[in-house]
């Protein structure tokens, strides 16, 4: 029987640049996992942080050779989608490329202000705040806007979302967005996106809202639709409608000067992948300039915001394959020592697919598995790739050699859809998180950001340990107290 990386070789383009393997161990992106394996142990998530600059040079530069090679008189602005991962590590890193940010909620502010006293932004830091708005995210703009960031864009997600801004706003000026609510895909549930403004009442809240007040100026327009960044007649219709509301609006508009596509630029998540990144920049440059001087108006300065183009393919997830489980005849399941659907939310809950590959043992013979995680939820397990419906890993004899596997490209929402730090099913912990970075001399270098989650945050987030959400120190110590004189009272009465 052939071995485990000959199936690998065999059916995929391998080594890649990212994955290759030496002494029979996965390397990924020169990075020897299994040094991280036995230093840390598992399961653990890790983080390589040079991906996160490598995406955001690359994404750069695809808007650069498509604006030079058609002339673009606009510029390019890179924002970052902070809510695909809101760590600091991820934000630090994203922050040194000279770029921007994308907010959707009120307390992504509350993290604004915390790297801007730390000089990770200044006040001309554009920050684009979409979602749809309560009183408390209308507020923390309102302060941002009057302390000074002048470049703080709230993108106007309902037609009273203007009138936080009216009651709130000292500002000389302030500069607003429009997100508009494209068409949904045809075989989605609903025609048209919740999100944004409907494009019969955008004109109508530029001439009755914003038009007669003195400071406010529509500066930019808002597009995104579900489907992400893709070659389908679906997204060049959307966008075309866009453009043509855009030249619309900029005719009796001459502030407005910018469009934000959003983010959707894919990532890796199969060997198949097949994705001609400048190909797809270059369209939608040549796009948007063809109908700008075909309505005769300038064309606008181009805004993005990738999240999980950004952090995604930084991110892995290794485990300790703990047992093997025979359930029929042909069924053999590799059970591991965590769990998909707590850690890899979208694996269930989307069917989303990772690159999957053994971390050791590639010089074994392989087998057709099954993967289950920790949980009693029958939805707990991994087991298709894209290239077909079986999964292979070699085969091990756990009495005597230990399996680890990898999914990778998880860097993008895993975290804040599994509730990092909370309970989840079963009560399984958080794993373990690693950081990979690289020195000024370009060695490579690891620190445990976060150990696998106790059972004594558990208790505490559950009301056992003293203290229940949202209480103070001093509440917590009264209640601690009170719980004590009620055992003792309870003793006494035995």
């Amino acid at each position: 029987m052939k071995t485990y990386y000959d199936l690998i070789d065999q059916t995929f383009e391998f080594p890649t640049r990212e994955f290759n393997v030496e002494n029979n161990e996965l390397m990924f992106n020169n990075v020897p996992l299994m040094d991280i394996v036995k230093e840390y142990g598992t399961p653990l998530k890790l983080t390589y942080l040079p991906k996160i600059t490598e995406h955001i040079e690359h994404a750069k530069l695809l808007f650069k050779n498509a604006m030079k090679r058609y002339n673009y008189k606009g510029n390019y602005t890179y924002c970052y989608c902070t809510k695909s991962s809101h760590f600091r590590f991820v934000l630090d890193e994203v922050l040194k490329n000279n770029v921007h940010l994308e907010t959707s909620s009120a307390y992504d502010i509350q993290i604004l202000r915390e790297l801007y006293k730390s000089g990770k932004i200044n006040k001309s830091t554009y920050i684009i705040c979409n979602g749809y708005k309560r009183p408390l995210y209308t507020q923390y703009i309102s302060e941002l806007l009057n302390e000074g960031f002048t470049n703080c864009i709230p993108v106007l997600d309902n037609l009273k979302e203007i009138e936080a801004y009216e009651n709130s706003v000292t500002a000389d000026t302030v500069n607003f967005g429009i997100r508009i609510a494209t068409d949904e895909e045809p075989n989605f549930a609903f025609y048209t996106s919740r999100l944004g403004i409907r494009y019969s009442d955008v004109n109508e809240l530029y001439r009755n809202k914003i038009q007669p007040n003195e400071k406010f100026k529509l500066k930019m327009l808002h597009f995104f639709i579900n489907t992400g960044i893709k070659d389908s007649a679906y997204y060049w219709s959307e966008l075309s409608r866009f453009m043509y509301k855009y030249c619309e609006l900029r005719k009796m508009c001459p502030d407005l000067d910018s469009i934000d596509i959003g983010g959707g630029m894919p990532i890796q998540t199969s060997f198949q992948f097949t994705y001609d990144y400048q190909a797809m920049i270059d369209q939608i440059v040549e796009s948007i300039q063809w109908i700008c001087n075909k309505n005769n108006v300038p064309v606008p300065h181009i805004f993005t915001e990738f999240g999980s183009y950004t952090v995604g393919e930084s991110g892995a997830v290794i485990y300790k394959v703990i047992d093997q489980k025979l359930q029929n005849d042909k069924e053999l399941w590799y059970m591991i020592d965590g769990s998909f659907i707590t850690q890899l939310p979208d694996s269930w809950g989307l069917g989303q697919k990772y690159i999957m590959l053994s971390v050791n043992n590639w010089d074994n013979p392989y087998q057709k598995v099954n993967l289950g995680g920790l949980t009693c939820d029958s939805h707990d397990f991994y087991n298709t790739e894209a290239h077909s419906a079986d999964l292979y890993l070699p085969i091990f004899d756990q009495d005597t050699e230990d399996q680890y596997i990898g999914l990778f490209h998880t860097g993008a929402y895993q975290e804040s859809l599994g509730g990092y730090g909370g309970i989840q099913h079963c009560l399984i912990p958080a794993p373990q998180h690693v950081i990979v970075d690289k020195d000024e001399e370009g060695n490579l270098r690891t620190r445990l950001f976060a150990p696998e989650q106790n059972s004594e945050v558990m208790l505490k987030i559950l009301g056992y340990g003293g203290a229940e959400p949202g209480m103070t120190e001093l509440e917590a110590t009264e209640a601690a107290e009170e719980r004590e004189e009620e055992a003792e009272l309870m003793k006494e009465e035995n």
